[in-house]
């Protein structure tokens, strides 16, 4: 991987770059859509591409468990697999083991838990999250890491930073792909400044290719995840991609930028899309309200996408209350494609020495400074 930065931002930290793999180049600041299972769900390819896509991620835990990186590897790899000619990236298993086990044994060795559905037990290591993410031959893998609850007391978190950190090492030790794919590390810590700075200063001797900030977006408040990112970013390595895990609301993506975030990820685009709930220019709208009925105009009159350039919000709506399929598929092109969009606006509004405007603009249209709204 080379990564290198196009334009930094006068007004803030934000900055524009290119991330080059073997699958292609992307764009930064870029928000990568979520195919868990080696699908962003109700999504092909060509929809993808259509809604301006450059990189999607993949799930180390669900793939290992279903179809099995093995199989995957017989393939030809995850890319072949799932005829994806484009950058992936895989998390490392970590924040599953967090958000699906109900009950798990961490250890300094690993992690033994149950599977979320079938309850077989499962044990995952540094070396086997590698393992399997060197078997699925993505582009971009992640380090093994415990992604502590929140809140969290300070003598857990600060055990279980030296323990991640411990395991950052061993995935590097175990890594066994190196010409092909490049390995990130993953900053931990909770709330805690000290305990943040810590992590990230080690990581940094570790010199990874890249580093991403975990353990935000599990339910603290806006400031505290905005105060966290601030004093991680003035540690990383400035030529190195810089990626915050698990956000994808437009207020987020936003305060990321400005802060020094070049890659994001979440699944809220198509999650929200198969609720109904559309992200518009002018907010969030519920696509099954009855407003809708006869509403003939596109979901959103300032996008381009597929949905919008063929389909009405009254039939959106029929879609979501005949329970038709096609209303996820379209709903699912036009969030991806609107984030995808937000993303290339942030990027030349940052060339152009405006982002800080472009921001403010976003906020007010999406109603975004309204303190009871998501961010």
């Amino acid at each position: 991987m080379e990564f290198k930065i196009l334009k930094e931002s006068k007004e803030c930290k934000a900055r524009t770059g290119i991330i080059k793999t073997l699958h292609g180049e992307i764009k930064t600041p870029v928000f990568m859509a979520v195919g868990t299972q080696a699908t962003v769900k109700t999504l092909v390819k060509e929809e993808l591409k259509l809604a301006k896509t450059q990189i999607i991620l993949g799930n180390t835990y669900h793939l290992w468990n279903q179809p099995g990186d093995k199989l995957i590897k017989e393939a030809g790899g995850l890319h072949k697999f799932m005829n994806w000619d484009l950058p992936i990236l895989t998390d490392s298993g970590g924040f599953q083991v967090f958000s699906l086990a109900k009950i798990r044994d961490i250890s300094e060795e690993g992690v033994k838990f149950k599977h979320h559905k079938s309850g077989a037990p499962l044990y995952l290591t540094p070396e086997l999250s590698m393992e399997i993410q060197n078997n699925l031959g993505s582009d971009i893998i992640m380090c093994f890491d415990e992604c502590a609850p929140y809140p969290c007391d300070y003598d857990y978190m600060e055990k279980s930073v030296n323990r991640t950190l411990r395991w950052a090492k061993r995935c590097l030790d175990a890594h066994k792909n190196t010409d092909k794919q490049t390995l990130f590390g993953i900053v931990q810590g909770g709330e805690y400044e000290d305990l943040r700075k810590h992590s990230a200063k080690e990581l940094v001797k570790m010199n990874f290719e890249g580093y991403a900030i975990g353990g935000l977006s599990v339910g603290e408040p806006k400031e505290v995840q905005n105060k966290v990112i601030a004093y991680v970013t003035d540690i990383l390595p400035i030529n190195k991609p810089r990626y915050l895990m698990g956000v994808g609301s437009p207020g987020a993506l936003l305060d990321g930028i400005e802060l020094g975030i070049d890659m994001f990820d979440c699944v809220l685009p198509t999650r929200i899309a198969r609720h109904g709930t559309a992200m518009t220019s002018k907010g969030r709208i519920l696509i099954k309200n009855k407003e809708f009925e006869k509403d003939f105009s596109p979901l959103d009159s300032n996008c381009d996408c597929y949905t919008c350039k063929n389909y009405t919000k009254a039939y959106l709506r029929h879609l979501f209350k005949a329970e038709e399929i096609l209303g996820f598929r379209l709903l699912s092109i036009h969030n991806v494609h609107f984030l995808n969009n937000l993303m290339e606006n942030a990027r030349q509004a940052i060339e152009e020495n405006r982002f800080l405007e472009y921001k403010e603009k976003v906020y007010k249209d999406y109603g975004l400074n309204d303190k009871e709204k998501d961010f």
